[in-house]
């Protein structure tokens, strides 16, 4: 696809055209919010960014923060290969080579690496940042820094109590443009607990233990959607190639590689967190099928029908934006993928009417099981 044109996002630290990935030709939403425009501005009106201050970015949705400081040869660790691809073809864009910056997944250890500064972005759920400040608070270097940023919708109190918990004495900035700042203190008197992640529960009625990492939707038992499907799968068992699209932990392609022992798993998700967990519960059941685990943007790069069977419960957010338009991609890929009378099965809530895309896409959408809730919808490629 032609990018759209980039919007110049400008700061005491450049200008720079950033875009949102993947790109979309009507793309409303720019690649940055007032939270990183008030961060940036801070650090530049504070004097805190200094040459040779090894910096430390967490969570950039983007790669506005990351872009803009650098020249200072910051390190950036998130959960989401779509930030880190959007990060990387920003870079590209302003004439930065990413090789530059240490562009880390947030399951590759910090190692013995210390920072005197970390910016974390406030992430949508609770259980990710707890686990990262439970990292992050054993790297920082003596005289250390956190600011945590974001917009003021999305910081709670219970953001704070996390930040004052786990880092220290924490205080809040006044808001600007309905974003705020946060200044943790770090206290090493403070009992350094680690991460709690990640955990294992039972998968009830199919005799599998389950792992979830901190950023994993559902983390402490399966989701009732998901549980729908799984009682809903295909009765065919002579499929060759399955994809567990969105895979969270693994349930639907670990139960599915079951039934099928002859066939071949993909485990694909956006989360590097969802992959490792996705691998550690096929690799803890034993199974024999042949499995690959994908950390990238859904079925993007397979080959046209390469697939027999696609299972998926679609998010409907990216980051902090709520839309269909993921659900909306994922089908679109399936179809590419699917060979002539395969399948994409799904599950989804009532209202988001998922039934009519896909029949837009496939010519054709059969419901097959509902409840109050959620409906099963089966979709062949023709």
């Amino acid at each position: 696809m032609t990018a759209p044109e980039s919007r110049q996002l400008s700061t005491a630290f450049g200008k720079y055209r950033l875009n949102r990935y993947p790109l979309r030709k009507k793309e409303l939403l720019q690649a940055w919010d007032a939270a990183d425009e008030y961060l940036l501005n801070h650090l530049a009106e504070e004097g805190i960014v200094t040459p040779g201050s090894k910096i430390l970015v967490v969570n950039d949705g983007f790669g506005a923060v990351t872009v803009s400081l650098a020249k200072m040869q910051p390190a950036m660790q998130t959960d989401s290969f779509i930030a880190q691809w959007s990060t990387e073809e920003n870079l590209r864009s302003n004439g930065i080579e990413p090789e530059s910056i240490s562009l880390l997944p947030s399951t590759v250890d910090l190692g013995d690496q210390h920072y005197d500064l970390v910016l974390v972005r406030v992430p949508k759920t609770l259980a990710l940042l707890e686990h990262q400040l439970s990292t992050i608070k054993r790297h920082l270097t003596e005289n250390g820094k956190i600011i945590g940023y974001g917009m003021v919708k999305q910081i709670s109190r219970s953001t704070l109590d996390l930040f004052s918990a786990i880092i220290g004495e924490t205080r809040t900035s006044l808001a600007k443009k309905k974003a705020r700042l946060i200044f943790a203190s770090p206290d090493i008197t403070l009992a350094d607990k680690g991460s709690s992640y990640p955990i294992w529960y039972s998968l009830e009625g199919y005799g599998f233990q389950v792992c979830s990492h901190a950023n994993v939707f559902s983390r402490e038992c399966l989701d009732i959607g998901t549980r729908l499907l799984l009682e809903h799968l295909p009765e065919r068992h002579d499929f060759q190639d399955i994809v567990d699209l969105g895979c969270g932990s693994g349930a639907l392609g670990l139960v599915a590689g079951s039934r099928n022992p002859q066939s071949r798993i993909f485990f694909i998700d956006e989360s590097y967190m969802a992959v490792a967990s996705a691998e550690a519960t096929f690799k803890a059941t034993g199974l024999g099928n042949e499995s690959v685990f994908i950390a990238g943007d859904g079925l993007e790069g397979f080959a046209r029908q390469s697939v027999d069977l696609v299972l998926c419960n679609p998010p409907f957010h990216q980051q902090h934006v709520v839309g269909d338009f993921i659900a909306w991609g994922m089908f679109q890929q399936s179809h590419k993928a699917l060979r002539r009378g395969g399948e994409l099965r799904i599950v989804g809530n009532r209202h988001l009417n998922y039934h009519i895309k896909l029949k837009r896409i496939f010519g054709n959408a059969e419901v097959i099981a509902s409840d109050r809730k959620f409906v099963i919808i089966r979709a062949v490629k023709q």
